[in-house]
């Protein structure tokens, strides 16, 4: 399974997506960013191979979820039921035979930290939400947080820390409290020491210098660990500012 923040379906498409799906082969691909409408998303990948489902936000050209999967799942389900959090198309959930999967593209706190306190508030109900899902099957979350959890995921944490959206306190909390509740931040398990980022700034040739942060995440619900074999992050995949993330499951 992979996600992938693909900072607009439409042109990551032109850049060659289907063969970067192609090389990669997951079974589900989560997208976030879309920033298309749910028929332009079908008529982007229309002939892509995968059962295409999307969530997309009120306003056109914005934010936006999708999840491809090879097989059909049971259901799929599109936002948390909260006309607040609702009109962004930041979540859609897959339900399996074993587990659900969600794709979330979290809310910016924005550069001047003023959508800070939306961010905590949604937090909150997102995580109140997985683990009502969780009441039912166990969970995959998987998606774009917007924020480095602790200092290896990001250069230059110290004169990052509380100054910039992304790793403010309130931020790093929201995080802690997904992994205090029993969601496994998948590539830290298999990986607690390695540096290795998610995205990288568009600017000053970032991605070249290696000048990033670890923002994207696949996280699962602690009694679905026995079934995750790999973690990784694929950095040599291009397409986004963001690249590719996921895990590799016990078949």
């Amino acid at each position: 399974m992979v996600s992938w923040n693909v900072n607009g379906i439409r042109a990551t498409y032109k850049k060659g997506f289907a063969d970067r799906l192609n090389e990669m082969k997951p079974d589900v691909i989560c997208l976030q960013e879309t920033k298309a409408q749910d028929d332009q998303v079908r008529e982007t990948l229309f002939d892509i191979g995968y059962h295409v489902y999307s969530n997309s936000a009120v306003k056109k050209g914005y934010s936006g979820t999708a999840i491809l999967s090879k097989t059909e799942p049971i259901s799929v389900k599109a936002d948390m039921g909260i006309e607040e959090h609702d009109q962004e198309g930041r979540v859609l959930a897959a339900e399996y035979d074993d587990y659900f999967v969600v794709t979330v593209y979290t809310p910016n706190s924005k550069q001047d930290l003023s959508r800070l306190e939306y961010r905590k508030k949604w937090d909150s109900d997102f995580l109140n939400y997985l683990l009502e899902l969780g009441k039912t099957k166990p969970v995959f979350v998987c998606g774009d947080l917007n924020a480095a959890h602790k200092g290896i995921d990001l250069k230059n944490d110290k004169a990052n820390y509380n100054n910039n959206a992304g790793y403010t306190q309130t931020e790093i909390d929201g995080i802690n409290n997904l992994v205090e509740n029993g969601f496994v931040d998948t590539f830290r398990h298999f990986y607690p020491e390695t540096e290795k980022y998610s995205w990288w700034s568009f600017r000053a040739g970032a991605r070249e210098r290696n000048v990033g942060w670890r923002i994207d995440y696949f996280l699962a619900s602690s009694v679905l660990m026995n079934k995750v074999k790999d973690a990784f992050i694929l950095n040599e995949i291009e397409g986004s500012d963001h690249c590719p993330v996921g895990i590799d499951l016990n078949v």
